[in-house]
């Protein structure tokens, strides 16, 4: 174990940081760090963000805990939680280990914001102080797979 997680986008967009994401949890930090990226419309794949054991599994959001025991949050939008996995294609489920880059979620984001709601994608490192991380993505262009931040 080295003690560093390099964390990936799970998607391709802009990055927005946490303080783009039109929730208060998130934009506020109070599930964790990291930052978030406003994806590219069209339909596409989240992919895990770690290499790790999904720990939770939602059609919105997953968790994947990695060799250091750091979890990272991927959370598909913003009050997705209320379509009840309508728009998204579930690839992947609780207990399975992945690698990173592997596509766990199918998705449209354009679906998602002709619904009223926001695509953006908080990506946040669980239970983690913010003097943990470095080098965090708040604004550009982001590649999916390209890295968002560093754990340290």
């Amino acid at each position: 174990m080295t003690g560093v997680t390099r964390v990936l986008s799970p998607v391709a967009g802009r990055a927005v940081g946490l303080g783009g994401v039109p929730d208060l949890v998130f934009a506020k930090a109070m599930v964790g760090p990291g930052t978030a990226v406003d994806p590219e419309r069209g339909p596409g794949r989240a992919i895990a963000p770690v290499t790790g054991k999904i720990v939770k599994m939602h059609p919105h959001a997953f968790v994947v805990v990695d060799a250091e025991e750091h979890g990272v949050l991927v959370h598909l939008g913003v009050d997705t939680v209320q379509l009840k996995g309508a728009g998204f294609r579930v690839f992947a489920a609780a207990g399975d280990r992945v690698i990173a880059g592997q596509p766990l979620i199918g998705w449209d984001p354009a679906v998602i914001e002709a619904g009223g709601r926001s695509p953006v994608c908080a990506v946040v490192a669980l239970d983690a102080g913010s003097d943990v991380l470095s080098d965090v993505v708040e604004s550009g262009a982001v590649s999916k797979g390209a890295e968002l931040f560093t754990w340290r």
